[in-house]
């Protein structure tokens, strides 16, 4: 196995494998990543972390760098889909990712899903536009999408809110999964009476049930 992969193995045969990719500004081990790995192999899905080369990088260097231009990105993660084919037991694989990897994911979903080459997509906290930018959106290919695909979202998202999120127009093979007043890394407000841990739970129980809806 790669020492570049973080791999978390169910207890029995994995159902599905799912090649996870982080955000801009974490790495595959940050918290949420370790944690949401944790909870899908709890629930008999095996997860593959990667990191993108701008990340990679700075594990090396302890330099943060700006993430890849999306080319780069983009190569990077097919090489990562044609690894987990190689390397690992057959099993429905679905990509995806949190934020910036998850758009990654979307943007390589159908034409993998065209070959057979994955089963399904699953973004967490999807950049629907940029910080402050909802003029700019990341919705053109999401709106003709034929690949399974899951969104899962906190409803204050700056990112793309609930009320925002309503009006894209998206695709019907996309579902969405709403967390209740999340940001966009899935934190509520104390008011709310939610906590940021059961978000993530909530979170490996939406993408776990979409995934075994979609083994075969």
């Amino acid at each position: 196995m790669s020492a570049d992969w973080l791999l978390d193995k169910p207890t029995q045969s994995p159902s599905a494998w799912f090649l996870f990719a982080h955000g801009a500004g974490a790495p595959m081990d940050s918290d949420f990543m370790q944690a949401l790995a944790h909870m899908l192999a709890m629930q008999g899905i095996g997860v593959v972390r990667f990191e993108f080369p701008y990340m990679a990088e700075r594990r090396v260097t302890g330099k943060r760098r700006p993430p890849n231009k999306m080319d780069v990105l983009l190569e990077a993660f097919q090489v990562h889909i044609a690894r987990v084919a190689e390397e690992l037991p057959a099993a429905p694989l679905f990509i995806g990712g949190k934020s910036m990897g998850g758009r990654v994911a979307s943007m390589l979903a159908q034409e993998n899903y065209q070959r057979g080459a994955v089963a399904g997509a699953v973004c967490l906290g999807y950049p629907f536009h940029p910080p402050g930018k909802p003029e700019k959106l990341r919705t053109e290919h999401l709106q003709t999408l034929t690949c399974p695909t899951l969104i899962v979202q906190g409803t204050r998202d700056k990112l793309g809110s609930r009320e925002e999120v309503a009006d894209y127009g998206l695709s019907s093979a996309i579902a969405l999964a709403w967390l209740e007043d999340g940001d966009h890394d899935f934190k509520p407000r104390k008011a709310s009476g939610f906590t940021q841990q059961q978000h993530w739970q909530a979170t490996a129980d939406y993408a776990a049930a979409f995934m075994r809806a979609r083994e075969s």
